[in-house]
């Protein structure tokens, strides 16, 4: 086994917490998404669908997960267009008849900015990639979940949809905000029928998306969190694929901050 194998296992090469699963992570390829899709391989699933818009990150990662073990499929698509998301979702059932957990990470920030400064295409693209497409994913998912009345669905939010003292991410906080009322309302629709929903709640994670929107210095940023760093996609991995197992079997409609202590600062 290789070392990067072992160290996505944990340093173990028996966890199985994923085992037999069939998997499917939007926005799989980079940053928070490709951590959890190697980690859903490295745990033992069956199968992992990796669906984003740029091919050849969604391949590698797939092309990863193959190395790890699993299947790994990569299934172009745009989780904000319906169309895109009925085709990905036909594309697990054709392949795997079944889809057992679901990440829906896929999303957009913008760069930092006053409001007054943000123009309608900003608003609509961030509450595009951030809202519409986790409620496309959700309506597309459910229904194959209750047919068998068992499932589990992790959606990434963020800290900035709790609480967020910074200014210049107005739209990106809002649409966090939506996404975890989208998360609990659905959660509660969906757990009396077997299918448990979460959310992620990251809080300064190291992505290029996070690089993009302008941050800041990472340096500064890490020494005013209380365990003094800024997290990486896997830890927020860890905590997803905990989230997705059978390990948080008695967890439903949690918002779960993994965000080094900054909310509890």
């Amino acid at each position: 086994m290789s070392d990067m194998q072992l160290a996505i296992r944990g340093g173990s090469p028996a966890t199985s917490r994923m085992q037999g699963q069939v998997c499917l992570v939007t926005g799989g390829g980079s940053g928070i998404g490709r951590a959890a899709a190697l980690k859903l391989a490295a745990e033992g699933a069956e199968a992992v669908v990796v669906a984003g818009r740029r091919e050849a990150e969604i391949e590698d990662t797939a092309a990863q997960c193959r190395a790890l073990g699993c299947e790994g499929l990569a299934v172009r698509a745009d989780v904000t267009r319906e169309s895109d998301v009925a085709h990905l979702v036909q594309a697990v059932l054709d392949r795997y008849g079944r889809l057992d957990a679901a990440f829906n990470n896929a999303g957009f920030q913008e760069r930092r900015a006053p409001l007054e400064q943000q123009g309608n295409g900003v608003y609509q693209d961030v509450f595009d990639a951030n809202v519409r497409s986790v409620f496309l994913c959700l309506r597309a998912q459910l229904p194959i979940m209750y047919a068998r009345g068992q499932g589990r669905i992790v959606i990434n939010a963020s800290v900035s949809g709790v609480r967020n003292p910074n200014a210049g991410l107005a739209l990106y906080s809002a649409s966090k905000a939506a996404v975890i009322s989208l998360a609990r309302s659905a959660a509660m629709e969906a757990a009396p029928r077997g299918i448990r929903i979460n959310a992620i709640a990251p809080g300064r994670v190291v992505t290029d998306m996070m690089l993009r929107a302008g941050v800041g210095d990472i340096a500064t940023v890490a020494a005013g969190l209380p365990l003094r760093r800024m997290g990486q996609p896997e830890d927020i991995a860890e905590a997803v694929v905990w989230l997705l197992s059978d390990a948080s079997s008695y967890v439903a409609g949690h918002v779960l901050a993994a965000d080094g202590g900054f909310l509890a600062s």
